[in-house]
């Protein structure tokens, strides 16, 4: 009897935890962060104690599981409007090699050994630190890699009494996201607000809230989404 009590209890546990990833949405299943990780352990356990104690109630696991959920959908969608609120729950990406250099400051802030970076790059089929332009610890612990371009074009001036920190063929670099100037970005290619209110302008665009999206690419050319 025990035996087929257990044996409902898991097909059931099973259904209700298919429901509650299908409900999380598919980031959750291709991307985790530390927010996410933490709440997907908390369900599993859960779901465990559930199997292995037939005698209590099903809803005794099932209503805090449903309270998970709960707060992970209110979280997320806190942090999709509020970019902020989403760096402090998922941490920023940090740059690992830039340039052919190992930014080894960055390494032992994240704890990221050498043998975590040969591996990640035998992963992207790299077998030379040099030959990569850029290497980011996404928040996700997984590295994005983009290889060094002999062929990419010449750095466009930057503006007078400026220098730029980085080239604009290092990446498609967000100047405005949710709305929101990245100060950061502008700096590293040397520009200002006032350059980038014009550059709008010029697309019939008259406010930084206005823009979903702006990103400059190593062309020099604007993308821009407005808000709907």
């Amino acid at each position: 009897m025990e035996l087929t009590a257990i044996t409902i209890r898991t097909l059931l546990m099973y259904l209700f935890v298919f429901l509650i990833l299908r409900l999380m949405g598919k980031r959750e299943i291709g991307k985790l962060s530390v927010f996410d990780l933490v709440i997907s352990i908390m369900i599993a356990e859960i779901a465990v104690i559930a199997i292995e104690a037939p005698s209590r109630p099903i809803l005794y696991a099932a209503a805090p599981m449903a309270v998970l959920v709960v707060v992970q959908l209110i979280v997320s969608n806190l942090t999709l409007k509020n970019r902020r609120l989403r760096l402090w729950f998922e941490g920023r990406p940090s740059v690992i090699i830039s340039q052919g250099n190992l930014n080894w400051k960055e390494m032992k802030k994240q704890r990221y050994s050498l043998d975590d970076l040969m591996m990640q790059l035998r992963e992207n089929r790299i077998d030379h630190v040099a030959d990569v332009e850029l290497a980011v610890l996404e928040s996700s612990g997984k590295l994005s890699v983009i290889m060094a371009d002999k062929q990419k074009p010449d750095v466009p001036p930057p503006v007078e009494g400026t220098k730029p920190k980085i080239r604009y063929g290092l990446l498609p670099l967000p100047l405005i996201m949710d709305g929101l100037v990245q100060d950061e970005s502008l700096e590293r290619i040397g520009k200002n607000r006032f350059w980038l209110r014009q550059e709008l302008r010029r697309e019939g665009v008259k406010e930084f809230k206005q823009v979903a999206f702006c990103s400059l690419d190593h062309k020099g050319r604007l993308y821009i989404n407005r808000r709907t």
